[in-house]
C-alpha cells in the first residue's frame, strides 16, 4: 500500500530540506506532497529548486492556513493511506512503519501517534502538557471514546476516509474537527507511541490561550453536528 505524506509548510526554511531528506529516507512505498502556504522567509524559494521523482510541491498564492494546505494536499494525494507531517523536526518520519502497520493489517482505519509516553512527557512544558490534555479530554467526552493525544500531528488515515473529511476549521481547531468527523464516519481509531522532539516557544508555533478557546469552541461545535 502506498503512503501519501502531506507536508503543510509555512516559514520553515531552517528545517524543510532536512525534513524532506528524513521523509525520503524511510524505506516504504510513498509519495510526498508539500504545500507551501505563502511562506515569506525563503521556504518558498527553497522548494522551487528541489527536484525528486516522488516529491510534488504546490504553492498557495495566498495564506490559507494549515487546514487549507492539508485540503490542497488531500486533493492531490494518490496513496492508499494519508499521513500529515509538520514541516519542522518535532516528529520523526522513522515512525511511519509503526503508524501504517495496523491499517495495512486491517486492524483499524486510523492511527494516531501518541506523544505522551513516559519518555516524552518530560520534554513538554507544564503549559504544553496541560493544554493538550484538556483539549484531548474534552474531545474524548464529546465523542464518548477515550483518546490520549488528539492534537498529535501524526494522524494516519485510510485515504478513502481522509478525502471525505472536508476540513473547515482553522488553526488548532483542525485537530478536533478531523478526529470527531472520522469517528462519526465510524472509522476505527488506534493510537501507537511515537518519538517526539518539541521545539521551545522561541522556535515553534505553540498553542496560546486564544487558540485553546477556538479549539474548545470547535470541539463543542463539531460534537453537536450529526
Amino acid at each position: 500500500m502506498k503512503l501519501s505524506v502531506i507536508i503543510p509548510a509555512y516559514n520553515e526554511k531552517e528545517y524543510i530540506l532536512q525534513l524532506i531528506e528524513k521523509v525520503l529516507a524511510v524505506k516504504i512505498d510513498k509519495e510526498v506532497i508539500i504545500v507551501d502556504d505563502m511562506s515569506k522567509d525563503g521556504t518558498r524559494e527553497i522548494l522551487q529548486k528541489i527536484k525528486y521523482d516522488n516529491v510534488r510541491v504546490f504553492f498557495h498564492t495566498e495564506n490559507k492556513g494549515k487546514a487549507g494546505a492539508i485540503r490542497t494536499g488531500a486533493e492531490h494525494a494518490t496513496g492508499d493511506i494519508v499521513i500529515i507531517q509538520d514541516a519542522d523536526l518535532e516528529y520523526d518520519p522513522e515512525d511511519y512503519p509503526i503508524l501504517i502497520k495496523p491499517i495495512i493489517e486491517e486492524k483499524c482505519d486510523v492511527v494516531y501517534g501518541n506523544r505522551f509516553s513516559k519518555e516524552n512527557v518530560g520534554k513538554l512544558t507544564l503549559i504544553q502538557f496541560l493544554g493538550n490534555m484538556v483539549m484531548t479530554l474534552s474531545t474524548s467526552l464529546i465523542i464518548g471514546k477515550r483518546i490520549n493525544d488528539m492534537e498529535t500531528c501524526y494522524k494516519t488515515v485510510r485515504a478513502d476516509y481522509f478525502k471525505r473529511i472536508n476540513i473547515t476549521s482553522k488553526g488548532f481547531g483542525i485537530d478536533p474537527e478531523i478526529t470527531i468527523k472520522l469517528l462519526k464516519m465510524k472509522a476505527r481509531l488506534m493510537e501507537v507511541p511515537i518519538r517526539y522532539y518539541p521545539r521551545d516557544y522561541n522556535h515553534g508555533k505553540k498553542i496560546k490561550p486564544k487558540d485553546a478557546i477556538r479549539t474548545f469552541y470547535t470541539i463543542i461545535k463539531m460534537g453537536m453536528i450529526d
